[in-house]
């Protein structure tokens, strides 16, 4: 088992990772009857995204001796209605001014479109992904 899951009521839940122990809350937003005061699930969806295309782009920089501490991610979800759902995620990647040079430019940004949470997410999610080298 990865997680449990418990309901607070109110659209409120408490989601604890078994490994680590560690705990978020998620809330329903204020555009769907939540107070909005934590993560919602689709909230997580695409943050989930950017901190999967990092984590890899981590373990590249690792094995290469490349320096990304520092990067940032900025995340913005877009809802479609009927069905509520994602429709776009746009994930804006701020890399710190560092001398990579063309090959391993293209190699971070090549792993970070191909991680797990980008090949997993269904085909009709738009995801739009821009990098800013520094």
């Amino acid at each position: 088992m990865t997680s449990k899951v418990f309901y607070n009521g109110a659209l409120r839940s408490t989601c604890t990772h078994l490994q680590s122990g560690q705990s978020i809350i998620t809330d329903a937003p204020t555009d769907n009857n939540g107070r909005g005061e934590a993560f919602s699930p689709t909230d997580l969806t695409a943050t989930s995204l950017a901190t999967c295309m990092i984590t890899v782009m981590g373990i590249k920089a690792s094995a290469n001796d490349w320096n990304i501490d520092g990067a940032e991610l900025e995340v913005t979800k877009v809802m479609a209605s009927e069905p509520r759902r994602i429709s776009e995620i746009h994930v804006k990647v701020i890399m710190p001014a560092r001398d990579f040079d063309e090959k391993s430019i293209k190699i971070l940004e090549n792993t970070a479109r191909t991680c797990p949470v980008a090949l997993s997410l269904h085909p009709d999610i738009k995801q739009l992904i821009s990098f800013e080298w520094q």
